[in-house]
Parts: C-alpha cells; sequence; structure tokens
C-alpha cells in the first residue's frame, strides 16, 4: 500500500485521552502518520463509554480513534514501563494531554526523557500550560470557553453568553498541538533534535477570539452576545424568509447594492443611513428590520437562487441531518466509511487535507480494540500497519 500523506512512516506515541490529544493524533494519521494509543488496562479511553453507541461500542471513540492501535499499559508495572520506554525510543512524537505534573511524578516529563531519547519531540496539551498561576488547575472545554471569554461574547443578542455548540477549546488546542508538532518535525530534519512543545487549550482559544479580543485591546470595546450577526460588518447575519432561516454575508459596499438589487429595494444602497460600512453598522437595527420585510416575501430556497445568482453569498442554515447529506462535502469526500468487525458499518467525518500525490479514501480502518498490539509489541516492535 502507497503512503497515506506526508507524515508516512512518522511514529506517533499516543498517550493522550478524551478529545484534544486523540484529535491531534487523528490529524497526524490522517497526514500519514502511524499511531500507537496507549490506554490504561481493563478500561481504556474514557470515551470507550461516551454515547453513541452501536452494538454496545462508542461511535465517538471510534471516529476520533479511527486508523490507530492500541496497547494498554500499567505505569507503575516495570515490565510495562520497559515496554513503553522501548517503544519512546523507536517514536519521532510522544503527545500526551495530563494535567501538569503527572508526567514528572511518572517520571516520563520531558526534562527526563529528553537526555535519553534526544530527538524525540514531545508535545503535552492541557487547560493552561505549564507555566501562569492557572497551570495546576484541572480544565475541561467549558471552563476554558467561560474563563476565556468565548462564552461571553456567544448567545442571543443582549441575553446571557452561551457555550459555542462544539467542544472549541480542545479542537483547537489539538489542531495547534499538530501544527506545532509537524513543524518540530520539519527543523528536525537538519537538526536531528526534538523539541518539547507546550499547548495550553486556553491560549489556542485565546488565538481564535479574532476581533473581538482585537477590538477590546485597540479600543477598549467589550464585545457582547451578537447573536448571529457580525459585531462590525452590516448586514452579516440570519434572516427569516417566508418558511425558515437563510444567512446572508455581504461585506463591502459592492455586495450589499448587488443584495438590494436582488430583492428588489435597490433603493436602500443610495440611503445616507445605509450608504457605507459604517452607516450600515452605525444603522443595523434599521436596516436589518427594511431587509427583514423584503426577505418575508419568498421561501429559502427561492431566495438563496434569487441571491447566488446575483453573487451575493446566501445559504440555508443546515441542521446535522442537512450537512450529512451535503452535495459539496459529498463530493469533496468529507466523510468516510467504516468496516468495524465489531459494530458493523460507520459512517465518520473524513479529513480536510487535500494534498497532491496522495489520494483521497473514502475509507478508514476501524478504531483500535483496547490492547490490540499486545502480541505484535511483545518484542518491543513498533505495532506493523495493516
Amino acid at each position: 500500500m502507497g503512503a497515506r500523506g506526508p507524515l508516512d512512516g512518522v511514529k506517533v506515541l499516543d498517550l493522550s485521552r478524551v478529545l484534544s490529544g486523540p484529535f491531534c493524533t487523528t490529524l497526524l494519521w490522517e497526514l500519514g502518520a502511524e499511531v500507537l494509543k496507549i490506554e490504561r488496562p481493563g478500561k481504556g479511553d474514557d470515551t470507550r463509554s461516551f454515547p453513541p453507541f452501536q452494538k454496545g461500542e462508542s461511535v465517538y471513540f471510534a471516529s476520533i480513534n479511527r486508523g490507530k492501535r492500541s496497547l494498554a499499559l500499567d505505569f507503575k508495572d516495570d515490565g510495562d514501563r520497559r515496554l513503553l520506554e522501548q517503544l519512546m525510543a523507536q517514536a519521532d512524537v510522544l503527545v500526551e494531554n495530563f494535567q501538569p505534573g503527572v508526567m514528572k511524578r511518572l517520571g516520563y516529563d520531558y526534562a527526563t526523557l529528553a537526555p535519553r531519547f534526544p530527538s524525540l519531540i514531545y508535545a503535552s496539551i492541557s487547560g493552561f500550560g505549564h507555566t501562569g498561576p492557572y497551570k495546576d488547575l484541572p480544565a475541561y472545554d467549558l471552563i476554558i470557553q467561560a474563563l476565556g471569554g468565548m462564552v461571553s461574547i456567544n448567545g442571543p443578542e443582549g441575553g446571557p453568553g452561551v457555550r459555542v455548540g462544539v467542544s472549541l477549546a480542545d479542537l483547537a488546542a489539538g489542531v495547534f498541538a499538530a501544527l506545532a508538532i509537524v513543524s518540530a518535525l520539519y527543523e528536525r530534519r537538519a537538526s536531528g533534535k526534538g523539541r518539547f512543545i507546550d499547548m495550553a487549550m486556553l491560549d489556542a482559544q485565546t488565538m481564535l477570539l479574532e476581533s473581538a479580543l482585537v477590538r477590546q485591546l485597540a479600543s477598549g470595546e467589550t464585545q457582547g452576545p451578537t447573536g448571529s450577526r457580525h459585531p462590525v460588518i452590516t448586514p452579516f447575519d440570519i434572516f427569516e424568509a417566508a418558511d425558515g432561516p437563510i444567512a446572508i454575508a455581504c461585506a463591502n459596499d459592492v455586495l450589499f447594492k448587488k443584495l438590494c438589487v436582488a430583492i428588489g429595494r435597490a433603493e436602500l444602497a443610495t440611503q445616507v443611513e445605509f450608504h457605507d460600512l459604517f452607516a450600515r453598522f452605525a444603522n443595523q437595527g434599521a436596516l436589518k428590520a427594511q431587509l427583514q420585510t423584503a426577505l418575508a416575501a419568498r421561501t429559502v430556497d427561492d431566495w438563496v437562487d434569487v441571491l447566488r445568482a446575483a453573487d451575493v453569498p446566501a445559504a440555508p442554515v443546515h441542521d446535522m441531518a442537512a450537512v450529512a447529506n451535503d452535495p459539496q462535502l459529498l463530493a469533496r469526500g468529507m466523510f468516510a466509511d467504516i468496516a468495524d468487525p465489531e459494530m458493523g458499518p460507520l459512517r465518520v467525518i473524513s479529513s480536510p487535507f487535500n494534498i497532491s500525490g496522495y489520494a483521497r479514501s473514502d475509507a478508514r480502518p476501524p478504531a483500535p480494540n483496547l490492547d490490540d498490539a499486545r502480541a505484535e509489541t511483545k518484542d518491543a516492535q513498533w505495532p506493523g500497519v495493516e
């Protein structure tokens, strides 16, 4: 079988669990790396017990850990520790997401391992990182979104803040950690040296605050929840058509004029209170009322056809059922099938990576059964790739 991606041959020892670390290593797997997942004997990763289930097995776990191999090791057992350290000697990358201090107590922190394995790239993902006053605090996605300000800018306008509907802090930390890892691998080609990557969920989520924090730093403006509208650009919002919501995004004067013509309200573009970006922002409530009246006359599908024909960015508001059947995502191969021997057929999210020279596949290997690589690693060899 040919290489799956540019990280072909890279060996990743994954000591992480739940989401931030496993998501990071899944991205590395999608880029071609081999991932050996180290789990607790008997129980394994917590997400093996997360719903939804199919034939008693977690589909959540299967989706986040497809393609990996599993080895159950007890870090307090001398034999298992020897095996783990022998695998470390073969690994290019180690990923863990324990709270800072845990790996040091186990004797597996970077300062301890680096002299023995100087080329090892060691990525540690945690809530707050290994420095600062919060470093010893426990953290989950909700805590990071709350403390990091993400909750305060999401939700109905004028109402209380709400958590973003996905585990954004975990996912962001996983993505940024993967980016740091591939950067360190690139550097190592010349230097031969490993690196320690200290990735904090709070840091990663903060970088995603974009204009909300930029405006705070620049002018002291503190953004609150703005519903679906953009906090600066208008119209850039969800509107109600005759049969449901429609998203319309006009980020400049040209698009706004096209919108006005397309909905039969060309005069709006010439009115002094709406004629440029600054005026529209100052009068966004009045403008939304005018647009809403016009849009209520036709269905979402009608308006999407009209607006797209006029080169105005517009879309229906898809629920998850519509996303799962979206023709663009299907054409891009964003869903993959797993033939799991215990669970049967599964459909999972694929990968956004499209890299010339590497063919996309509409299939993925199953997630590992707990300790499935035990027989292959009994002689301290990295398990083979099927």
